[in-house]
């Protein structure tokens, strides 16, 4: 019945809905009879007839025969089955699920398997739901555990029953079929059919192998958002593929085998002990409310050294940069390309931008003076490094800036959020007490998802020495604005501040060997960058978007930078440092294209 999919099922049952304007019966009948099945049989229910004036009695030749469950509001798929256990008995038989939507290999894969009876598994993953099963040797299934005895300690060794089995039509008239019909008459038919597997296999030595898929896609619709997940990674093309998947902004444990080269974070740091101190409190962090703003400011000054009454602590940096923008009127002057997020709270004509004439965007704090010196601005935004050039300036070269702005009567806007990642000898950052006080003009934003790898999280901080700037931002916010995780990441941080030292340190070797791997490749022109990202410029074979189109047919997800302001229609990419597996995974993968 689909409820779950409230106005795409309230007329239609589950497999008339349509995913990129195919439906899903559409998609599993051209599949079924590509691999030449003798029938297909419909077991229909809740709007069957809808099914059967759409369908008729044949696709392409292969018949369709159909069987109707009278009472589908009141039994499961036991009772399904167990209405078609006729046609179980007279050949052998493809089992499937009216809510897949699968690639044609998957249905290959499980027909040309030599095994006569073949459970479809996948690894499990997060998103998954239903029955599960381990498997032994010989990948002989050992037990289907279903939502009752599903243990989260044991994901490890699951494997999700994708819900497409082949039965012989031996195995159905000795095992399946009795069992059905017993199970059906003893416990009720309120059911799932993988239930009685689960008996065979506690009784008897039955032959059931588990077939595992080998990246093959495949996924389940029961809610709108499986549909929107399902359209993206079925789209017709390649390029509404990524962008559909780009689109997300986020979310990318709902694709666990994609490598995502587009989001910054510290792949180094919070070290597993850390995590595991989190993993602790769990449920006293999920069931406890938060802390209010000022005990928060209290947790960041802690951490920061920054006076509580000149820090506000965001729900990630872009809570702040939004309630900034919107507190301050007047012309921003911003250099770009850049972090996009300040600009877009403005508009375009309270933006004056500064581009630097080289491939590199490369520029120095002269360069900010010289091209802002004359022009009517307000605040003066310094992304530092910037993003996605990673362009750095450098902390004596900042106190020139602050000096000139202040000496100009501007507001001085730096946001360090990769700062962390910059190999420098001595002081990088601006918080610091001293600073701040001494220079009211000057706020410092700094994103603690990027060098702190928790993105999930959503921390951020800003800091000042204008106290009533900070004040009227901590009442812009809503109290509870961070939740109790977040203040229990800034409550423990300074036990394991020595591994974060140590963790930036690892980042900045991987960053060096990174660049090595790239400039490897013969079609990037490689930028060095203080950041945990590089821009690349692509000089031959592909355009930009090809060549993200071509890694996301790899699992490997890049920024496309032609979507940027002052790179509109250009050749670069930014690509995130990751791990050393994963950064040498891509480099390999731009070599063999």
């Amino acid at each position: 019945m689909g409820k779950r999919l409230g106005e795409y099922t309230q007329n239609n049952t589950k497999c008339m809905l349509e995913v990129n304007g195919i439906r899903l019966i559409d998609r599993s009948l051209e599949i079924l009879h590509n691999v030449g099945v003798s029938r297909v049989v419909l077991v229909v229910g809740y709007k069957g007839d809808n099914v059967r004036n759409y369908v008729g009695d044949s696709y392409k030749g292969t018949p369709i025969v159909y069987v109707d469950n009278p009472i589908y509001d009141k039994t499961n798929n036991i009772y399904s089955l167990f209405l078609a256990k006729d046609f179980m008995l007279a050949e052998d038989t493809l089992l499937l699920e009216s809510d897949l939507i699968f690639e044609p290999s998957v249905v290959e894969k499980i027909v040309a398997d030599a095994s006569p009876n073949i459970a479809l598994v996948d690894k499990y993953e997060s998103w998954m739901d239903g029955t599960v099963v381990t498997i032994g040797e010989n990948s002989r299934i050992t037990n289907f555990i279903d939502k009752a005895h599903f243990r989260f300690e044991d994901i490890k060794s699951y494997y999700k029953t994708v819900n497409i089995y082949k039965f012989s039509k031996e195995f159905s008239a000795k095992f399946y079929v009795p069992f059905l019909t017993a199970y059906s008459t003893a416990l009720g038919n309120n059911e799932y059919y993988e239930q009685v597997l689960r008996v065979i296999l506690h009784l008897y030595d039955a032959p059931i192998k588990a077939l595992p898929l080998d990246g093959e896609v495949w996924y389940e619709i029961d809610d709108v958002q499986d549909l929107d997940i399902a359209s993206g990674m079925f789209a017709p093309t390649d390029n509404e593929h990524y962008q559909a998947i780009s689109s997300r902004y986020g979310g990318y444990w709902r694709y666990p085998q994609m490598l995502d080269f587009c989001y910054l974070v510290n792949p180094y740091f919070p070290p597993q002990r850390m995590l595991d101190e989190i993993k602790a409190s769990f449920e006293t962090l999920i069931r406890e409310y938060p802390s209010g703003m000022r005990v928060n400011s209290l947790l960041a000054s802690k951490n920061f050294g920054v006076s509580q009454d000149m820090i506000v602590v965001g729900n990630g940096a872009a809570e702040l940069i939004k309630a900034l923008m919107e507190n301050h009127t007047g012309i921003l002057g911003n250099i770009a390309p850049s972090f996009d997020e300040y600009p877009n709270r403005r508009t375009a004509d309270t933006v004056v931008r500064y581009i630097p004439d080289n491939e590199a965007f490369r520029y120095s704090a002269q360069d900010i003076v010289s091209f802002f010196d004359d022009k009517k601005i307000d605040t003066l935004l310094l992304i530092n490094p910037d993003n996605p050039s990673g362009n750095y300036i450098s902390f004596s070269d900042l106190l020139r800036l602050i000096e000139w702005t202040k000496a100009k009567g501007l507001r001085f806007v730096v946001d360090e959020s990769f700062v962390d990642f910059v190999s420098a000898d001595g002081q990088v950052s601006l918080l610091d007490n001293g600073i701040l006080a001494a220079n009211p003009h000057l706020a410092v934003v700094k994103s603690i998802s990027k060098s702190y790898g928790v993105p999930g999280l959503r921390l951020g901080i800003l800091a000042s020495g204008d106290k009533e700037l900070i004040a009227t931002l901590k009442k812009d916010v809503a109290i509870w604005n961070i939740n109790s995780f977040g203040e229990f990441f800034m409550q423990i941080y300074e036990k394991y501040h020595k591994e974060y030292v140590l963790g930036c340190e690892e980042f900045r070797k991987e960053r060096e060997l990174f660049l090595a791997e790239l400039r490897e490749v013969p079609y990037l022109e490689v930028f060095p960058s203080q950041a945990n990202y590089f821009l690349c410029r692509v000089t031959d074979r592909f355009t930009s978007h090809e060549l993200a189109l071509k890694l996301l047919k790899y699992n490997i997800l890049i920024k496309d930078c032609g979507t940027k302001k002052a790179l509109d229609g250009s050749n670069y990419i930014r690509l995130a440092v990751r791990d050393r597996h994963d950064n040498h995974y891509l480099t390999e993968t731009l070599k063999k294209l």
